[in-house]
């Protein structure tokens, strides 16, 4: 029985099948479903959990070479989410694009893990390294 770490049997399948150059998206709330993408829902209530969560969890089993994010999120979010953000991605690199090229990158991925975060685009396409 696994009593650390990540314990979702279902992310942990996800993360085993992840590859070298490999995308994995971390999606917000009102992200679009795509029926040809494996998803995992994880929202539960508004906020719970967030993408920086979900990210803090991933990360120390999936190493992580760069990131995209919509580059709406620089613009309707304050300092301080970006800041977090910011902090969350820490060591990686992040690449902003327009919000529908980096809808383009989704369907590339291996999965996708939906939050019930409510900031705005903050949906992540992580590469691995």
């Amino acid at each position: 029985m696994l009593v650390s770490g990540l314990l979702n049997p279902h992310v942990l399948s996800l993360l085993a099948r992840v590859r070298h150059t490999n995308a994995l998206v971390i999606a917000d709330r009102g992200f679009p479903f795509w029926p040809e993408l494996e998803t995992i829902d994880l929202s539960l209530v508004d906020g719970v959990p967030t993408v920086l969560q979900v990210l803090a969890a991933v990360r120390p089993n999936f190493r992580v070479a760069e990131a995209y994010m919509a580059r709406e999120f620089l613009k309707v979010n304050s300092p301080a989410t970006r800041a977090a953000f910011a902090d969350g991605l820490s060591g990686i690199a992040v690449r902003y694009e327009s919000h529908p090229k980096f809808k383009q990158r989704v369907p590339g991925a291996i999965g996708l893990i939906r939050t019930g975060d409510p900031v705005q685009y903050a949906n992540m396409v992580l590469i691995s390294g």
